[in-house]
């Protein structure tokens, strides 16, 4: 199957749903889904048996037509997000604002997202991902709440902004290369004999992917889009678990881009690890359940790009990896907080109680979650940290760094398991379909840790050997980290009003732009120092 049906295929799907006034439409959408799903499978299988696919569409020479690219982890990042997307629209089924244009909306954002994995052309990225920012919002807004619309608004502009740098970055490219295809830039930038005159079109793009990935200090938009009270849960779940990460798979495209000529993965270490702990400490001064998780995303996001930044194989394969495992306990958080917000009609994790007893299913996917995120052994989680563990030097100040990390991890996911305890008098039944997906989700965040190694050898040929007394030695770990964790939440957090002052805190639009100004400088002048 020629990679253009990744991205034209949905969007003529959406278009037909949009048209049509059938009243099976949904369900003939989710079969073409599953079909599609397949079609993902089959074209990775491809990609694994032979090899890097590259089609120029067209016919024309590369470089001229629109270029796209499938590679082991491409591939696999357009399977994850049909996945996500087929098990989304399962989930809303029933639900009644999925109309024809929601469901339009939707599954164009699909092959929109699929063609910014593709794309293997920085001028087309860009394209998808301007497009996809417009869809974003209308869904975020599609409710039409007062305080969704803001959000909505403020997530439009921040991201028009940033990826206006972009735009300029790329024009500086083209100008001094006359090309903006990533694989003819890869063999032509080596070759620049001066990196000052890299400078300028580095730091642009850079600025715009450290927004687009939520990386600090560029995060404040993130929650405001992805935790906005009325936007509907799968699109959290969306936006949450896979539409940041195509931010950080252009983090990885343009930082491999450069690396030869600028090699600042120490200074985006710091990033990461900065962006870990401050986006902890945020989740733990919120008491809206969906901020916590959407300040959790950046936590995370944080965790992949320590990750990658560690010059290490096993640190690159876990935090890619982590991408994966991410996308999926994240999807199934945000699914279960929406259905725990139906039935409780709050969000203030405070008024919150007796989940476990009220709907035991949901409690049940949203453990399996937790247990995925904060690394628990068997869980998909635990594997993914510990391939990072292994990529760090023999440092005692990366231990401390990523001990840190994982505590955190570990507090907001104790704060937000209170609501599983409790009495409750009735009981909650939850539609087959919600059902279905929230169990299939958290069943694959433990297949994906018992599996791990073999997923990781499949899927992108590393082979990684676990025995039983890591295994061992993880548990002790993470137990040790889960005591201090509790102990600290007990003693410290409980007791420390400082959180309640960081949750009141929030970032104006003109305070997001100044940070995006402030970053840009900032890094500008540091790269010129360094090599000018």
């Amino acid at each position: 199957m020629a990679l253009y049906w990744f991205v034209v295929l949905p969007l003529m799907i959406a278009l037909v749903s949009y048209l049509s006034n059938s009243k099976r439409t949904k369900v003939i959408v989710l079969f073409i889904q599953v079909a599609f799903f397949i079609l993902s499978i089959i074209n990775f299988i491809d990609v694994r048996t032979n090899g890097t696919k590259l089609e120029v569409i067209g016919g024309y020479d590369i470089g001229v037509g629109i270029t796209l690219k499938a590679d082991l982890f491409s591939s696999v990042m357009v399977s994850l997000t049909i996945f996500l997307f087929s098990c989304m629209l399962l989930y809303n089924y029933k639900k009644s604002y999925v109309n024809h244009l929601f469901l339009f909306l939707f599954i164009a954002l699909q092959g929109l997202i699929s063609g910014i994995f593709l794309s293997n052309d920085l001028f087309n990225i860009y394209v998808m991902i301007e497009v996809s920012t417009i869809v974003v919002t209308i869904l975020i807004v599609f409710k039409k709440d007062s305080k969704s619309i803001y959000d909505g608004i403020v997530y439009l502009f921040t991201n028009l902004a940033s990826m206006t740098l972009f735009l300029f970055g790329i024009g500086y490219i083209y100008k001094i290369f006359g090309t903006t295809d990533l694989t003819l830039l890869s063999e032509r930038l080596p070759l620049v004999e001066n990196p000052r005159t890299l400078i300028l079109p580095f730091v642009l793009m850079i600025t715009a992917v450290d927004l687009k990935s939520a990386i600090m200090p560029l995060f404040s938009w993130l929650p405001k889009a992805h935790g906005t009270a009325s936007a509907p849960s799968i699109i959290s779940a969306i936006l949450s678990g896979l539409y940041v990460k195509g931010g950080v798979y252009l983090f990885i495209r343009i930082t491999n881009l450069f690396q030869p000529v600028f090699d600042e993965m120490l200074i985006f270490m710091i990033f990461g690890f900065m962006t870990a702990v401050i986006g902890w400490v945020f989740a733990l001064s919120q008491t809206d359940i969906k901020l916590i998780l959407a300040y959790s995303t950046v936590s995370q996001i944080g965790v992949i790009v320590f990750g990658l930044s560690l010059n290490s194989t096993y640190g690159y394969w876990g935090a890619i990896y982590h991408i994966l495992n991410h996308a999926i306990f994240k999807s199934t958080l945000f699914l279960t907080a929406g259905i725990i917000v139906d039935e409780y009609h709050t969000r203030d994790i405070r008024e919150i109680r007796g989940v476990f007893k009220r709907m035991p299913y949901v409690s049940i996917a949203s453990i399996f979650a937790i247990l995925g995120i904060t690394g628990a052994p068997l869980f998909n989680g635990n594997f993914s940290k510990n391939l990072i563990h292994e990529g760090m030097s023999d440092s005692l100040l990366f231990e401390l760094a990523f001990f840190i990390i994982n505590v955190g991890t570990i507090l907001i996911f104790i704060k937000y398991a209170q609501m599983l305890r409790g009495d409750s008098k009735e009981h909650f039944h939850i539609g087959w379909n919600q059902k279905f997906v929230i169990l299939l989700l958290a069943a694959t965040c433990f297949l994906g840790g018992i599996f791990g190694p073999i997923i990781m050898s499949v899927m992108f040929d590393f082979e990684v050997y676990v025995s039983a007394s890591s295994y061992l030695s993880k548990l002790f770990i993470y137990l040790f980290t889960l005591l201090v964790g509790i102990l600290f939440y007990r003693y410290v957090y409980l007791q420390m009003r400082l959180f309640t002052k960081i949750r009141e805190l929030e970032l104006t639009f003109n305070q997001i732009i100044m940070a995006i100004v402030i970053f840009f400088t900032g890094f500008l002048s540091m790269m010129i120092v360094q090599f000018g």
